[in-house]
């Protein structure tokens, strides 16, 4: 646990009590703050009250006379579409409001550093699509090294549950939007933005807003080395944002669409390879084709990342390369859960907007796409160009009718549920295709998460082919 620091006798109100709104009230009282919890949800408040936390109504008047500061849950609206009134209220109070991010940026350093040979690094990762994947690469490769690593964040464990730094110790962050958006210290050593797409619009008030919140893990003190991806308008605009020069490499910027030039530090990949240049010489490479656990551009992009991290941390190409050649890969991205008379099953239920999915499709061939559930904002357009390999789609979902007539010049029926689109996908496979779970929609019409869907997946396939 990381103790919060800062607060000693203090009263730290805390909203919404699920893992990172529990560890931080844990961590709070490590540090000597009295915490003050509430949730709309009773058996959260329960939970609470049983670990001796005391449990009071926020949004009553008053509430937050003699409150510090209030620690917000991610997935409760802070200001659009509107904010929670628990937030308002402390808002009015003139209380500030804060995350978990927040309070570990703010913590996590300690006087013991000074006694370490080498500091502990901090890296963070945000964008759309792949941060997962890059926040785990990264720490398998440092794992691999013997390194000692800790993944946290939107991953792995709570930000405020790891273990205090270690001498050398690099910890791994997955960043949401949500977290960056919201928190008041942002202070890595090495941050990531990998891409921009349209997804979770209602909660910035659009991509400006959604960019904004991406953006501020650069901004809010600035990490010493940035690796972009800037095959979006808003990650080229971002690299030159933090650039003094075209020279300048504390910026690393990232693709997987063009060959990149210039005199800065670049690694990009094409048709499979991933090349690292520095001031305009290649010096170092990766062949990408054959590592089973990085399938497709998008996972080419996801390796980029990775691989530039790995570098700035002092790793060697070939160390990388025998770290990627041993990722497995994460559950529900591009996962290889079975194969059976030369027909390939693979969940990538994290697909859950246009853009994941049609890099998805983008990575196989000869598809049998199981797709559909509670679409996103902007409809299904983004498809139109990603569907060339797929022979037949099997639409589930309570909407299915309404998303399969979206789906332009693509043979789809309508099957409603996982059971059905399964049962038919694998009756009409053939030699040489894919089955692929990617659904360019959110789960949560008939599923409580993603990785429900895909395990639901993974038991159908895996039953009907016994």
């Amino acid at each position: 646990m990381i103790p919060v620091r800062g607060y000693t006798g203090q009263r730290v109100a805390v909203l919404g009590l699920g893992r990172s709104g529990l560890a931080a009230a844990r961590a709070l009282h490590e540090g000597g703050a009295i915490p003050v919890c509430w949730d709309d949800n009773a058996a959260a408040r329960d939970a609470a009250t049983e670990e001796g936390f005391e449990v009071k109504e926020l949004h009553k008047a008053g509430a937050f006379d003699d409150i510090t500061r209030l620690i917000v849950s991610p997935g409760i609206p802070h200001l659009y579409p509107a904010p929670n009134p628990v937030v308002r209220a402390a808002m009015v109070a003139g209380v500030p409001v804060d995350n978990d991010i927040g309070l570990f940026f703010q913590s996590f350093a300690t006087e013991e550093w000074a006694n370490f040979d080498v500091d502990p690094k901090v890296v963070a990762v945000t964008g759309s699509n792949g941060k997962s994947t890059t926040s785990a690469l990264i720490h398998h490769v440092l794992e691999s090294t013997g390194r000692n690593t800790q993944l946290a964040g939107n991953i792995g464990r709570g930000v405020l549950d790891i273990d205090p730094a270690a001498d050398g110790d690099v910890v791994v962050l997955e960043l949401s939007s949500y977290q960056t958006d919201l928190a008041r210290s942002l202070t890595p050593d090495l941050a990531v933005f990998s891409n921009l797409s349209p997804d979770h619009l209602d909660r910035h008030n659009g991509m400006g807003g959604y960019f904004a919140a991406k953006r501020r893990l650069f901004a809010e003190g600035g990490p010493d080395r940035a690796i972009i991806g800037i095959d979006e308008d808003e990650g080229l605009y971002l690299a030159g944002q933090l650039s003094e020069s075209a020279a300048d490499d504390r910026v690393i910027r990232i693709s997987t669409e063009q060959k990149l030039t210039g005199p800065g530090w670049q690694v990009f990949a094409r048709k499979g390879f991933l090349s690292e240049y520095r001031k305009g010489r290649q010096v170092g490479s990766i062949d990408l084709r054959a590592i089973k656990g990085l399938p497709g551009a998008h996972n080419h992009q996801n390796a980029c990342a990775a691989y530039a991290v790995c570098r700035s941390l002092g790793l060697a190409p070939r160390v990388i390369e025998q770290g990627f050649a041993s990722f497995g890969g994460l559950p529900h991205r591009s996962q290889i859960v079975a194969e059976a008379n030369g027909v390939t099953f693979v969940n990538d239920s994290k697909a859950t907007n246009v853009d994941s999915a049609a890099k998805a499709l983008s990575a196989f061939k000869n598809i049998r796409w199981i797709c559909g559930g509670l679409e996103k904002e902007g409809g299904l357009d983004g498809l139109k160009d990603a569907t060339g390999q797929v022979v037949k789609a099997y639409v589930i979902g309570r909407e299915a009718a309404h998303f399969a007539m979206q789906l332009s010049g693509v043979d789809a029926e309508i099957c409603t549920t996982m059971e059905t689109a399964v049962a038919k996908a694998i009756a009409d496979a053939q030699e040489g295709e894919t089955v692929l779970l990617a659904p360019a929609a959110a789960s949560f019409d008939q599923y409580d998460s993603f990785e429900k869907r895909g395990a639901h997946f993974i038991e159908l396939v895996k039953e009907t082919l016994k």
